[in-house]
């Protein structure tokens, strides 16, 4: 976040790399910091995608900047209700959204649930559940979104993961079907899915097999539609929730700041839409 130096050589170092050309054209550089940029405002808005990941930035962005009083006084909240990137910035311009002031409430509650999803394990992010989130509407729905990532009750799979599996056996084989991301929870894009999908398939027991089991080129993969998705016996089960993926392969995996083992499981129960202790 700081102003961009000779150490921000990569793609992804610094904040301003996707930042389009003339944008900050009358500030002086364009390597400014975050900071340094808000501080030449009077007044700052954030708006806010509904998708769970933009939720998360949001309240990492509130917990990073709360320290920062002389920039916390400047802001207001715009919470669209679809993803605002899809639509030009002529159209965006025109949207007449409500603003509503940050108030220490707003930081507050973006720390509490920063620090939830950072915890060692996913209690603190359930237990946000039943605390007033409403300062931050899109937040409670965003949390169960993210919950339901975790390894499921009975399967041992995520949401997303018995999604890709779903379509799979609905007859969607081609392992280009994660390029079109319409069809996602929203919680993983499309290079999560790509790699969800990979992963899925690299197992000792997998569930599903990309193609020939020898051909082991993933850009090939994603390039030849010739080479098919097919579930395996173990795949077929779990869809008809008779078996744990779990039972038949090591999982070794971060959710937020959980480690994820098989002797430190962490699942969700989707029915009853409760967290369960390892």
């Amino acid at each position: 976040m700081e102003r961009r130096s000779e150490k921000h050589r990569n793609p992804g170092d610094h904040w301003l790399n996707d930042v389009c050309s003339g944008a900050l054209d009358g500030f002086g550089t364009r390597d400014i910091g975050l900071f340094e940029l808000c501080e030449k405002f009077d007044s700052i808005e954030i708006w806010v995608d509904a998708r769970p990941n933009d939720q998360l930035v949001l309240v990492w962005l509130l917990d990073l900047i709360r320290p920062y009083k002389e920039i916390t006084s400047k802001l207001s909240l715009v919470h669209a209700d679809d993803t605002i990137a899809n639509y030009a910035p002529e159209s965006v311009a025109k949207w007449k959204l409500p603003a509503f002031k940050v108030t220490e409430n707003h930081l507050i509650t973006a720390s509490r649930a920063w620090r939830a999803y950072r915890a060692e394990t996913p209690q603190p992010c359930f237990d946000l559940l039943m605390t007033d989130l409403m300062v931050l509407p899109r937040l409670r729905s965003a949390l169960i979104a993210v919950l339901e990532e975790l390894p499921d009750s009975v399967t041992g799979l995520g949401a997303t993961e018995m999604d890709l599996l779903d379509s799979v056996n609905d007859g969607q084989t081609d392992p280009r079907l994660v390029e079109d991301a319409r069809w996602l929870r929203d919680v993983f894009d499309e290079n999560d899915a790509h790699d969800a999908l990979l992963e899925l398939g690299a197992y000792s027991a997998p569930p599903l097999l990309l193609g020939d089991p020898a051909f082991d080129n993933e850009d090939r993969y994603f390039g030849r539609s010739e080479w098919r998705l097919t579930l395996t016996e173990l795949g077929r089960s779990l869809l008809a929730r008779e078996d744990d993926m779990w039972r038949h392969n090591p999982i070794k995996r971060w959710w937020g700041g959980t480690e994820l083992t098989n002797d430190r499981l962490w699942r969700w129960d989707r029915e009853s839409r409760l967290l369960v202790a390892p």
